[in-house]
């Protein structure tokens, strides 16, 4: 199976080795070598120029005074790093990356060996039915397990785009929350698992090593929620339809995250259809006291109800919010009143009618 580089691990960085910076324009390649040679031993050759490193330390010093010398103008600059035994070998331009997020990954270098070794888990988080509190499903969200590589999943995701990594941790993530499902869910129970649209150029090609891993892993299709994660803006309708019709056509559901606010709005809960739709927590909250809230929650159900989409409340944590959503016919809920995320199902029924 082929893999784009997109997906694949981009090197750890060793502790000795050498810098490679490729300006595509020759004059800034001049300019540049005139500069950062009055400061560091530099080799070049077709306007690739080569920076011996001995330390980590040296390394971050070295991108850090090419920085200053671009004065954030790092058009046509692309780099990478060789490991000192394998200088001999030839520089292979497809492992180059744009300066900045070169810059990125040397100064948070244990972020990349978080995504590029998987040094992360899944917690799940429980998902009930209103009408008898029995567990409908699960989502997966990313925690660490290694004390020496610690992260707020916000911060790597963030770093990840920064970096130029969304696609390989994106696709990581995914594997990860299947192989962690396969071992801790049974059968018929729905998992859900965010992706980031903006990591899947081509859903035919992105995707095949997800399917791979759920038919490796035999997981039923049909157990999968695919969810727009709510840090993605929906850009790019058209291409997001692609996605979403790629998971159907292999069985797999996909959900809208944050129905009611910012980008995921009641129109484009229409024009998307997914099977399932997250209301957003910040429309949830204290819904049962607030009237424009609740004109808003019935509005978002008479879309679901119409379309045949499958409500979920977020961010649950007054009895109160619960009992409103099932007045108003919400599906699921989700929420620290029902559980936290933990490493471990839980009951399988949380809640009564009472």
């Amino acid at each position: 199976m082929t893999v784009c580089s997109s997906c694949s691990s981009f090197p750890d960085l060793s502790e000795q080795g050498a810098l490679l910076i490729y300006c595509k324009i020759e004059a800034d390649f001049l300019d540049l070598e005139n500069r950062i040679k009055q400061k560091y031993k530099v080799e070049s050759d077709k306007q690739v120029l080569k920076i011996r490193y001995d330390s980590f330390t040296m390394l971050e010093q070295i991108v850090n005074d090419i920085d200053l010398l671009l004065q954030g103008n790092s058009t046509g600059m692309f780099g990478s790093w060789i490991d000192e035994q394998l200088e001999k070998q030839p520089v292979l331009f497809p492992t180059m990356t744009p300066f900045d997020q070169l810059h990125e990954r040397i100064r948070h270098r244990d972020y990349v060996t978080v995504i590029n070794q998987r040094k992360f888990t899944h917690h799940i988080q429980p998902i009930i039915q209103v009408n008898d509190g029995k567990v409908f499903g699960y989502e997966f969200l990313l925690r660490p397990t290694d004390n020496h590589f610690p992260f707020f999943p916000g911060e790597l995701f963030a770093f990840s785009q920064r970096a130029g990594l969304q696609s390989l941790l994106d696709s990581q993530a995914r594997i990860g929350s299947i192989e962690v499902s396969a071992k801790l869910l049974q059968e018929g129970q729905k998992r859900f698992i965010n992706f980031l649209p903006s990591s899947i150029y081509d859903p035919n090609h992105c995707l095949k090593s997800t399917f791979k891993v759920v038919e490796q892993f035999n997981v039923n299709p049909s157990d999968l929620v695919f969810e727009v994660v709510e840090t993605e803006k929906i850009k790019d309708i058209d291409h997001l339809k692609k996605i979403f019709s790629t998971y159907k056509q292999h069985g797999v559901h996909v959900a809208l995250d944050d129905i009611g606010t910012g980008y995921s709005t009641i129109e484009v809960l229409k024009e998307l259809n997914p099977n399932f739709a997250k209301i957003d927590r910040h429309l949830v909250d204290h819904c049962d006291m607030d009237k424009e809230k609740q004109q808003k929650l019935k509005a978002i159900q008479e879309v679901a109800n119409a379309n045949g989409i499958i409500l979920l409340a977020e961010g649950i944590e007054r009895k109160e919010e619960l009992t409103y959503c099932k007045e108003i016919g919400v599906d699921l809920a989700q929420g620290y009143l029902i559980a936290r995320p933990s490493a471990h199902p839980i009951s399988n029924t949380l809640l009564t009618n009472s």
